[in-house]
């Protein structure tokens, strides 16, 4: 067998080295709210346990499998807060509940090596736990299989992870179909070389500037922050540090915030979302990096169905071809809603100024 082909060198714009992928956003699993308001109502998967004499495992396969009912509602949750055990359930014969579906037009592209999604916010790219379903992963999986079987037949279709989207964040994201394509991208990841680039809403005036900082774990309060403004105890220094590089160029002005244009030279977990919460301007709908913010800023938060991220614009090296390859997609309706309230609330015409 002759030995797998390297991935490609070339770079997709080598005069301006955008970002890696940021890593997902810690989401707490589906019911961790409802287990802090109701600590004491038990777990759904705990009632199953206890009413049909099954082990951890087999409680939990029985509810994602959705033969479990709670009342007249098939719930496929195992960390749904049971108040009354008695309408709990088993139908062993009940279907296995079809996967979440891709909202139309959500295959940007798809071949062989390849698969580009126009990902929806709201929807996690991967599991945060194994309890989590209905993952972007797990809908294009079934959107490809689904597509495998109609056109020949075919089972499962593999898929590769290579970057991923916060889970508020809504765009462009890539899947890999094959071995040569995840060696390929991962590799253009890591050098930097894929083109992103994302449109946000930022609160205040920002004006265009490049942002520098090291990133690290903990800043001090449990979230991830730059190095510098991180709150050290003795000698505590930057080890483990990454550093990172955004750049902002802003676009309009609007009614207390401005649409703004990021690329980044490195891909640091939350990257944008701390840069710029960090230099006074938060996401709007951010709702982690805005501490400091809300205590000093004085002004009432900018209210929004989610955090104004979009990546917009995704491009590489194809893994077989080696051609440039790019996509764009702008952004979905609850963006453009926000974006055209404070543009009006700012007097602005309702056309962009871009």
């Amino acid at each position: 067998m002759s030995p797998p082909r390297p991935a490609p060198k070339r770079h997709f714009r080598p005069h301006r080295r955008p970002e890696s992928s940021p890593r997902p956003t810690a989401e707490p699993p589906p019911g961790a709210e409802d287990a802090e308001v109701a600590p004491k109502v038990p777990a759904l998967d705990a009632v199953v346990r206890t009413l049909f004499t099954v082990s951890w495992s087999e409680a939990r396969a029985r509810i994602t499998t959705g033969k479990i009912r709670v009342g007249d509602i098939v719930q496929t949750n195992p960390l749904f807060r049971v108040r009354d055990p008695s309408l709990v359930t088993l139908q062993m014969n009940a279907p296995r509940p079809r996967a979440p579906v891709l909202p139309e037009g959500a295959i940007v592209h798809v071949d062989a090596h390849v698969v580009i999604v126009d990902k929806p916010a709201g929807v996690s790219t991967v599991p945060y736990d194994e309890e989590e379903t209905g993952t972007l992963d797990e809908r294009v999986r079934e959107w490809l299989a689904h597509e495998g079987r109609r056109a020949r037949g075919g089972g499962r279709s593999p898929l590769g992870v290579v970057h991923r989207l916060d889970k508020d964040t809504s765009g462009l994201l890539v899947f890999t179909r094959t071995w040569l394509a995840k060696e390929s991208l991962t590799q253009q990841f890591r050098e930097h070389t894929v083109l992103r680039r994302y449109l946000a809403i930022a609160a205040g005036d920002v004006k265009t500037q490049t942002i520098q900082s090291t990133i690290v774990a903990d800043r001090g309060d449990g979230l991830r922050g730059s190095w510098l403004r991180a709150r050290r105890g003795p000698g505590q220094g930057h080890e483990g540090g990454q550093r990172a590089v955004t750049h902002v160029t802003a676009l309009e002005q609007l009614d207390g915030a401005t649409l703004i244009e990021c690329k980044l030279e490195t891909g640091r977990t939350h990257q944008i979302r701390i840069h710029l919460s960090e230099a006074g301007h938060p996401l709007v709908g951010e709702q982690v990096y805005i501490r400091e913010y809300r205590d000093r800023s004085g002004v009432d938060e900018i209210r929004a169905p989610r955090m104004m991220l979009h990546a917009a614009e995704l491009g590489f090296v194809h893994p077989s071809t080696e051609e440039d390859v790019k996509w764009e997609k702008g952004p979905p309706r609850d963006f453009e809603e926000t974006l055209l309230r404070l543009r009006r609330s700012a007097g602005a015409p309702a056309a962009s100024k871009r």
